[in-house]
């Protein structure tokens, strides 16, 4: 008989298969290690030289495209540590809309830094309060370089300018035109008080064929979707909406009419017809030219419709219902009847239009502000859309931030040098451990222009020297010019940041990597074992292979 021997250690109360890694060797570094990999997926795709990723998500659905927060949300990272510089770059698309990518590479870069300090023997809860202090610095130095304050936010032209550099990341050669079409759509729906604007009140209807250059932004709504019935125009459109479809409602039981003869199955339809006439009569009566239902239109209906020169439009969309309600000004019906006038929406045109080869309806406002734009997209692939279509979504989200705070500051890395270059100054005036980590966090900064320069395909080692020297001479707006290769004055050149997307950058890089520094410990569980997935079969007969 064998003897039993007690287990020992984090085995004597965990389950069998649980997994503990501990120590600087052991967790630490192997967390350091994750985030650093992590970034080198993202890195490549930053700036306007970003290579761009194909990721087959566990759908088989294909996504290519440089957007690091679409990357990182479709590879379904599962290390603990790596986790945590995702959900920061995840807080980062929520309060500011982009610089995903940024606060990756700058936590990951902390993190590598962070690593060497460690091997010299710091530990890393030292580390750690010296990166904090470092980024308190950065973030009390931060308000000192901004260079512009947006405003008058109901100004197309300065709008394009903060939203160019956004478009340039994701649209490059293309960011003119389309930073200009959407600050006219963000102009068009901003309300007089402009932190009410909704990001929600900007659509996207996107349509293959032709190119990007033929997008468009329009005051109103666009629905991939013709019209019912023979009138295909209306202007100056009173419009009732409904929920239900605008149809014959069936009756909860079901029922048994015996006909005798040829005049009572007359008087039956007759009956049925005049009822459906009343109702369509009743809101031609009250001045309604356009009924938009929830549901399918009946023939009986849509011939009264026509008869009365009514126009039908079909949404199955309860969402689009609901914008398009707002959009107008109506009030939806939840049965067929003829509303009260305040219960109407109001639209100037009306009309179905052929984009391409498809079929749209389009709601109108002739006015120069409206409730809601579109965004008609174009693109000769799925795939360009949906890359245009982030990059709108981006820069929508950006103007957002910027109703909230209209500070400017200098992009293509100038920002980054200048706060290196303060923060290593400070840190050798810092005594104490501290100033290692310090002067680490510094050259982390360094990361951001040195990529640009690497996607570029420039020197970063010249780059950066060239940048530091500007700097050192008092030209504080020195950035990388990503077209030239060398270095500019980048607000002359119009290349701005949101003073927030970089405060935000600094603070959740920052909090990620210390947060990953401080732990010292992982504990996996032993996962939980469920019943094996049921292997694929033939549905009926007529499968391949079917039945033997």
């Amino acid at each position: 008989m064998a003897m039993s021997i007690p287990k020992t250690g984090m085995g004597r109360f965990m389950k069998d298969g649980t997994r503990h890694y501990k120590g600087v060797e052991e967790a630490v570094h192997r967390n350091i290690e994750a985030c650093v990999a992590l970034a080198a997926t993202t890195r490549s795709s930053y700036g306007p030289n970003g290579m761009n990723k194909m990721v087959i998500n566990h759908l088989e659905k294909l996504f290519v495209t440089n957007d690091a927060a679409t990357i990182l949300k479709e590879l379904e990272i599962e290390h603990p540590a790596a986790r945590m510089l995702v959900l920061a770059s995840q807080m980062q698309e929520k309060e500011i809309g982009d610089g995903t990518n940024t606060v990756i590479i700058l936590a990951a870069s902390m993190l590598e830094h962070a690593g060497e300090l460690l091997n010299m023997g710091l530990s890393p809860a030292e580390v750690a309060e010296g990166l904090e202090k470092a980024a308190e610095k950065a973030l009390e130095i931060l308000p000192s370089l901004v260079v512009e304050k947006v405003e008058d936010l109901h100004d197309v032209a300065k709008v394009t300018r903060v939203l160019r550099p956004i478009v340039m990341s994701k649209q490059y050669g293309n960011e003119d035109f389309v930073a200009e079409m959407i600050a006219k759509a963000c102009v068009q729906i901003l309300p007089k008080n402009n932190s009410n604007f909704n990001v929600d009140n900007i659509r996207i209807c996107k349509i293959i064929g032709s190119g990007v250059l033929a997008s468009r932004a329009m005051n109103g709504m666009v629905f991939r979707r013709g019209a019912e019935g023979e009138i295909k125009k209306v202007a100056n459109s009173k419009i009732a909406v409904f929920t239900c479809a605008f149809d014959l409602t069936q009756t909860e039981t079901k029922g048994t009419v015996l006909i005798n003869n040829a005049d009572e199955l007359m008087n039956f339809s007759k009956g049925e017809e005049s009822e459906v006439e009343a109702q369509v009569k009743a809101l031609a009566d009250s001045g309604v030219n356009v009924v938009v239902a929830g549901g399918k239109f009946g023939d009986l209906y849509l011939h009264f419709l026509n008869k009365y020169h009514i126009m039908g439009v079909r949404l199955t969309s309860k969402f689009d219902l609901r914008r398009l309600t707002r959009s107008i000004g109506a009030q939806a019906q939840a049965r067929i009847l003829a509303p009260k006038a305040d219960l109407l929406g109001h639209c100037d045109e009306v009309y179905t239009e052929e984009i391409g080869d498809t079929e749209v309806v389009v709601f109108k406002q002739n006015s120069e502000h409206g409730q809601v734009a579109t965004i008609v997209i174009r693109g000769s692939s799925e795939s360009l859309m949906d890359d245009l279509e982030r990059a709108v979504d981006d820069a929508v989200n950006t103007f957002k931030a910027l109703t909230k705070d209209n500070r400017l500051v200098p992009g293509a890395g100038a920002v980054e040098i200048e706060l290196a270059r303060q923060i290593e100054s400070y840190g050798e005036r810092c005594a104490g451990l501290d100033q290692y980590s310090i002067k680490k966090f510094a050259h982390s900064l360094e990361a951001l222009p040195k990529q640009l320069a690497d996607n570029a395909g420039v020197k970063t080692t010249e780059v950066l020297s060239k940048l530091y020297a500007a700097h050192q001479q008092g030209q504080a707006n020195a950035g990388f010019d990503v077209e030239e290769g060398g270095v500019k004055d980048v607000v002359a050149a119009g290349i701005f940041d949101l003073f927030s997307a970089k405060w935000w950058a600094i603070k959740l890089a920052t909090d990620a990597a210390t947060t990953v520094l401080k732990v010292d410990q992982i504990i996996v569980s032993k996962l939980a074992e469920g019943p094996k997935p049921r292997a694929a079969r033939p549905q009926d007969e007529d499968d391949d292979g079917g039945m033997a």
